[in-house]
């Protein structure tokens, strides 16, 4: 981030911390600065038709009649509770569908929001001292998007739950699109996109990569339809389709880029050559995904099961989100299709023979080319006690019989946990933290895998001998205990404690969660 975008931040974000004491929290700010700088880039964008011919004018407010004036003109001038007043009823008046078959991004970002600044005088200053001193129209957005999105990891890092515990880091995100290697002509899509990371990365990579090359035709599809998400949270839905056009991606008056809703509810109505996920973790949700029809009660709204006949399990069902995903993404992948997937450690062994999870193991091995694997270190998340892998699979074209050998032939594993710290601020994972797994595993230079070579982090494994354990387990990642000892002197005593620490605060935060999933309240446990 370039010195520029850090001074928005700071003052962005310092103004985060007046406004607690109204008890307005970090995601509830963001969500409003969402909204107001939504406004006040219409008002500069109108600002700008005044230089352009009629026929090159573009809106993203409404244009009809009753609309000249309002937006942001009629909040700059305003103050005390007129100004509170003016700015709760244009949200309400902009939310409000007039049209069913309004579908747009501006509908997306403005659909039930409210205003959560109560204190006039605080909204005036976010206003007239703070957004409106910006330009945040195309000119800045390097500089605006890159403030945006430190906002969001700021506001992830203060929210230690929910969404915010399994934000993604950049840096680890902009190491998998790197090793995807998207082109302009991929469909791109992430069907839990939280707020928009991987999507923004992808785009950016191929501007930077094709930008000079790139067809006006071609940038402007890759902007508006060969990019797209789904989030299932509302709020966080309007935090992405902001996040997004920030960064040049996707139309305010067009169709939205982000789709609100469940992606597991139904089979992908679009299938994508490219596929970035870090689904939701945790081991069970509200909702029954099965291979059969289900008859629902009508008394029994807690049980609410999707029917996936294009999942691989048959007619088994499963509340276990990522294996859920991983199926979905599968099954959205076109021929020659690849994706890069984020999954908690517990995916790659959970569940005995013929178990949902051993079914999609196999069918990721047989069915599907998982040929790399990354083992990611510890304390990257916001969240702790969090374990979790990169899965890199390909789709293979052409129907495969029982009988025929496993699309996958080996899979190659690199071990970044072992003999790595990390922490969230004084030891961050860094780009170059990555470098030598990219440099291995996706080296431009052999961009067919094909002349791989070993290392101490960096191991194959052949595919029909993991499939020949009576239950597939696929927690291979690990340095050899000689490679690990040799890399490290001992520890000292203090370093010692101090991850033993870690670890024990890091099982603690595994059995909490699992006693959130089960509804046990620990609250009544003493020492």
């Amino acid at each position: 981030m370039n010195q520029e975008a850090r001074r928005l931040v700071d003052r962005l974000w310092n103004y985060c911390n007046v406004l607690r004491d109204d008890g307005v929290s970090a995601s509830n700010y963001l969500e409003q600065l969402s909204l107001l700088v939504f406004l006040k880039m219409a008002d500069e964008t109108e600002q700008l038709n005044a230089h352009r011919p009629s026929a090159d004018h573009e809106h993203m407010l409404p244009t009809a009649p009753e609309w000249q004036g309002r937006g942001w003109p009629e909040l700059i001038d305003l103050e005390g509770d007129p100004l509170e007043e003016a700015y709760s009823k244009l949200l309400i008046d902009l939310g409000r569908r007039t049209d069913q078959n309004d579908h747009t991004t501006l509908s997306l970002i403005f659909n039930r929001a409210r205003n959560h600044i109560e204190n006039p005088t605080h909204l005036r200053r976010l206003i007239v001292d703070l957004i409106d001193k910006e330009k945040w129209r195309n000119s800045r957005s390097d500089i605006n998007g890159a403030a945006y999105e430190a906002l969001i990891a700021r506001s992830a890092s203060d929210t230690k739950a929910g969404a915010g515990q399994y934000f993604t880091p950049r840096a680890l995100i902009e190491s998998i699109v790197r090793c995807m290697r998207p082109t302009p002509y991929d469909t791109i899509t992430d069907p839990a996109c939280g707020t928009g990371g991987f999507l923004i990365a992808a785009y950016e990579y191929i501007t930077r990569e094709y930008g000079d090359d790139l067809p006006d035709e071609d940038l402007h599809r890759l902007r508006t339809e060969s990019i797209w998400g789904h989030e299932i949270v509302p709020a966080t839905a309007r935090l992405a389709a902001m996040n997004c056009l920030l960064h040049s991606l996707g139309d305010p008056t067009g169709e939205p880029i982000i789709d609100v809703g469940d992606a597991l509810a139904k089979p992908p109505e679009r299938h994508a050559s490219l596929v970035l996920a870090n689904p939701p973790f945790g081991r069970k949700s509200g909702i029954n995904v099965s291979g059969k029809e289900a008859e629902a009660e009508a008394d029994d709204r807690d049980n609410v099961t999707y029917n996936r006949p294009d999942f691989w399990v048959g007619e088994q069902t499963t509340t276990n989100k990522q294996l859920n995903f991983l199926q979905h993404i599968g099954t959205q992948l076109t021929d020659k299709g690849r994706a890069a997937v984020i999954v908690p450690d517990g995916v790659l062994y959970e569940g005995g023979a013929g178990s949902v999870g051993d079914l999609v193991r196999r069918e990721l091995l047989t069915g599907y080319n998982l040929h790399t694997m990354l083992r990611l270190p510890e304390n990257i998340f916001y969240a702790g006690g969090v374990k979790a892998h990169v899965l890199f699979f390909e789709a293979v074209p052409g129907h495969r019989a029982d009988d025929d050998p496993p699309h996958t032939t080996y899979v190659w594993t690199y071990d970044l946990r072992t003999d790595s710290r990390f922490t969230l601020k004084k030891n961050p994972m860094k780009p170059e933290h990555l470098a030598d797994f990219e440099k291995q595993a996706f080296d431009p230079s052999d961009p067919d895998r094909k002349h791989r070579k070993e290392s101490d982090r960096f191991r194959r494994h052949a595919a029909a001998e993991l499939l020949a354990q009576k239950q597939v387990n696929l927690d291979i990642a690990r340095l050899s205990p000689e490679a690990s000892a040799a890399k490290e002197p001992t520890a000292s005593i203090d370093a010692l404690t101090r991850y033993v620490a870690g670890d024990l605060r890091s099982a603690l935060s595994e059995i909490e969660a699992f006693a959130r999933e089960l509804g046990v309240d620990l609250t009544a446990v003493s020492e």
